[in-house]
């Protein structure tokens, strides 16, 4: 059952786990059996896997062991095995004649055998995997190669964008930004990624010389030290990357535009919010897909629907193992507007509404004129409740109490922190 408009729904929380994209790295598969070659079919298809150029093939190490006679290894091999261990030590001594150094390669066997797992291991095997395995497995193994113990805790990022303009998707990502950062007590960056429109710095009543536009129009010099330049501080736990909302420039963009500040940002900070602006680029496109959680805002009307439907079954399409979009309905039970109701929309969809929200012109115009988040002009109120409602969502976060220490470090400072670890 759905919810009426006053009454948020508590919705499934995010899973805590967040595989890290792969680097541009080259993979090779040789695998043995169907089913495991088109197991590493759909995860070099997966979004995590979009810099790397990777090819599957059958054969197994054999196969192997001749295309590497006298071509350059690639970053990753995987090797796929249902032979005996003798025949397979064989096989990678072969290889070994041949690996480029740097190389790494991870072996699939179907045979649970700590010993020959310690053989392989002393022999420079990155890792080896027992068959049957999903493709979060791959994902997971093949990340872990590439990332640190250390900055493994990665920040989730969550995207947030409007069905269509005007349904208040900017709104919803700053209060759900305000509600992760101030109630769940996680550190917090919101990027605003509307560069000519962008309404974050009003939002939150900053007005910052720098933000967005410097990390994304010259990427070359973007590091952490001008990241915590960029950065503007708005409470104890949140820091703001703004828009310079000024039109003296075109916003044209690569597809790869933010991939360097979304890199620094996943390392630094828990939790990143993006306010996606109502347009449909290159970029706009590989940022919302990119992200682990996607939040689509719309209000209960027909164009919405229309919109929330194509990128709903976009986010499953190209996102077959991630969670799908989430939906918010926003401005519900406006006066005198026949609406969709929320049961129906949600059937359209095939998707549950996570969240409705009640239209309250006073109280969404005070705090915008004001330069405040809901949750400072009516704490107690539905609507705040519902931001920390969603906010728990997406974080996979209960609803913490606030420490009453008399300031918590900035978000910068944290940065600067990492950083220096």
């Amino acid at each position: 059952m759905q919810p009426d408009a006053n009454e948020p729904l508590t919705a499934e929380p995010a899973s805590e786990e967040i595989i890290a994209p792969l680097p541009r790295i080259t993979l090779q598969a040789f695998c043995e059996t169907p089913t495991v070659a088109a197991t590493m079919q759909t995860a070099v298809a997966d979004r995590r896997m979009d810099k790397a150029h990777a090819r599957v093939q059958m054969g197994g190490p054999a196969a192997a062991v001749e295309a590497f006679r006298a071509a350059p290894t690639p970053n990753i091999i995987v090797l796929e095995t249902v032979s005996d261990p003798a025949t397979l030590i064989s096989h990678l001594e072969a290889l070994s004649e041949s690996c480029d150094a740097g190389t790494k390669v991870v072996v699939i066997g179907h045979v649970n055998d700590v010993q020959l797992y310690r053989d392989l291991i002393r022999r420079g095997v990155s890792e080896y995997l027992i068959a049957p395995l999903d493709t979060l497995d791959v994902l997971r193994t093949l990340s872990e190669l590439y990332v640190a113990p250390e900055a493994r805790n990665l920040g989730r990022v969550i995207a947030v964008m409007g069905a269509k303009g005007g349904v208040g998707a900017s709104t919803i990502a700053h209060n759900i930004s305000w509600a992760i950062a101030r109630n769940l007590d996680a550190s917090t960056v919101i990027v605003d990624l509307d560069i000519a429109y962008g309404t974050a710095g009003l939002n939150f009543n900053q007005d910052p010389p720098q933000g967005i536009a410097e990390a994304v129009f010259a990427p070359e010099r973007l590091d952490s030290a001008l990241l915590d330049r960029l950065l503007s501080r708005c409470s104890d736990n949140l820091a703001l990357l703004a828009a310079p909302a000024v039109l003296d420039r075109t916003i044209d963009l690569g597809e790869d535009a933010l991939e360097q500040l979304l890199d620094l940002l996943r390392a630094s900070v828990p939790c990143i919010v993006l306010d996606v602006p109502h347009q449909w680029s290159h970029w706009v496109k590989r940022t919302l897909l990119g992200a682990d959680e996607i939040v689509i805002v719309a209000e209960p009307e027909l164009a919405s629907l229309r919109n929330a439907k194509n990128l709903v079954d976009l986010s499953r399409s190209a996102r077959p193992n991630d969670s799908v979009a989430r939906l918010v309905l926003n401005k519900v039970g406006m006066p005198k507007r026949p609406e969709i109701n929320a049961n129906e929309f949600a059937k359209a969809l095939g998707v549950e509404v996570l969240c409705s929200i009640p239209f309250d012109a006073q109280l969404f115009g005070t705090a915008a004129n004001n330069g405040q988040m809901i949750a400072e002009v009516q704490a107690a109120g539905k609507a705040a409740e519902a931001f920390t409602q969603i906010a728990s969502a997406l974080t996979g976060r209960g609803e913490a109490k606030r420490s009453r220490r008399s300031l918590l470090e900035p978000i910068v400072a944290k940065l600067k922190r990492r950083k220096a670890s």
